[in-house]
């Protein structure tokens, strides 16, 4: 199997010591360069031929924006996923009208890291990050999820585990676990409990049946 080949662009040690170890483990990525400056991005990418590049948002010498639409002019099929401490909306619009692949808040854990990649890469959108609830529904109908979004939300209403969940729909246990993560930022919601009480009440899912109402 062919390796999916990364490129980092961060100029915080910490930042890539942090994405390199959630990546490196990974048997089908591989980080084929490291850039710390906007002006070694393009460089990078003519000498690396990377499929992917992890582009921080602020760079010195030219900052993430601007080196986005510049790969976006020379590599049109480049995927290019936005690495950011901030949240803000305009940010996140300009970002998706230069033609990111995907918008990453740096406060994600990076072991999802690898399924947003992969994510990336299937062709899907998908923003990590406190961006609320009213920029979710934005992005899509109803609660503003995703088909398999609402997928996995009705499975974690009949209470099935991650496990379970990634069984039933043929996806892996990361994917399950990334999708729940975007479903709780999208529903401004903090645990399973609270998500499955908004299926309900949204008529994202039916109410279950107790032993108590079975009897009436």
């Amino acid at each position: 199997m062919e390796k999916l080949r990364v490129l980092l662009a961060d100029d915080h040690p910490l930042m890539i010591a942090g994405i390199m170890g959630a990546l490196e483990s990974q048997s089908d990525i591989e980080i084929v360069g490291e850039a710390t400056s906007g002006a070694q991005v393009l460089p990078l990418i003519a000498a690396a031929k990377p499929n992917l590049v992890l582009l921080d948002v602020r760079m010195p010498e030219l900052d993430g924006l601007s080196c986005l639409k510049r790969i976006r002019e020379r590599y049109p099929e480049l995927r290019v996923v936005m690495l950011s401490v901030s949240s803000d909306r305009e940010q996140v619009a300009q970002a998706l009208a230069q033609g990111a692949s995907a918008y990453i808040v740096k406060s994600i854990d990076t072991g999802d890291l690898p399924a947003a990649i992969r994510q990336t890469v299937s062709g899907a959108f998908f923003c990590v990050g406190d961006l609320g609830a009213t920029q979710a529904a934005q992005n899509g109908n109803g609660a503003g999820l995703s088909e398999r979004e609402v997928e996995i939300l009705q499975a974690v209403t009949r209470g099935l585990s991650n496990r379970a969940i990634a069984k039933e729909l043929w996806l892996s246990d990361q994917t399950v676990k990334f999708h729940l993560h975007n479903i709780y930022r999208k529903l401004a919601v903090s645990n399973r409990t609270e998500a499955a009480k908004f299926a309900f009440e949204h008529g994202l899912a039916e109410a279950p049946v107790t032993a108590a109402a079975s009897l009436h």
